[in-house]
């Protein structure tokens, strides 16, 4: 058998194109890693309501959770439920760590005008949009506000069958 195309060189258009998409592609890809054109979900809203929060590791492996303003004990997280705010607060204490934070600076969790909430932590400016993980897991941060903002998060909640 002969090969048919033996005698034909490749297509320069073909060759150009794929290159031309190949840069494109990397340039592409280059300024999405360099450049933050995100909008934030918090842009042109006002915090409504704040609440500074810290968090302590009990010796039975629950966590307390505690006001910072006033110290009071406003929660404990019995060990083995709360996963949602388990897993949130074990990342954000691992980027502490990294960073050489300790326990004792607390975390902002706000209410804001356009009905998210955030949880932020500023001793390395690290925000956590709470409503890119679904109204379930809002409603465990929101309790921890006001009753009005907790009922209108649990109502966006679907209820279970």
């Amino acid at each position: 058998m002969s090969d048919p195309f033996k005698d034909q060189p490749f297509p320069k258009g073909a060759l150009i194109a794929g290159a031309v998409l190949i840069g494109v592609s990397l340039m592409t890809a280059a300024t999405g890693r360099y450049v933050d054109s995100r909008e934030s979900p918090f842009d042109g809203a006002d915090q409504t309501e704040t609440r500074y929060l810290t968090f302590e590791q009990l010796s039975e492996g629950g966590i307390a959770v505690l006001d910072y303003d006033s110290g009071d004990e406003i929660d404990v997280l019995a060990p083995g439920t709360n996963g949602f705010i388990r897993g949130v607060m074990r990342g954000l204490s691992r980027e502490r760590q990294q960073n050489g934070v300790g326990p004792e600076h607390p975390y902002k969790l706000t209410y804001w005008s356009n009905g998210r909430y955030s949880l932020e932590d500023p001793s390395t400016d690290r925000e956590i949009d709470l409503g890119a993980f679904g109204p379930t897991n809002v409603s465990a941060f929101a309790r921890y506000l006001s009753v009005d903002h907790v009922e209108a998060t649990l109502s966006q909640t679907p209820s279970n069958p």
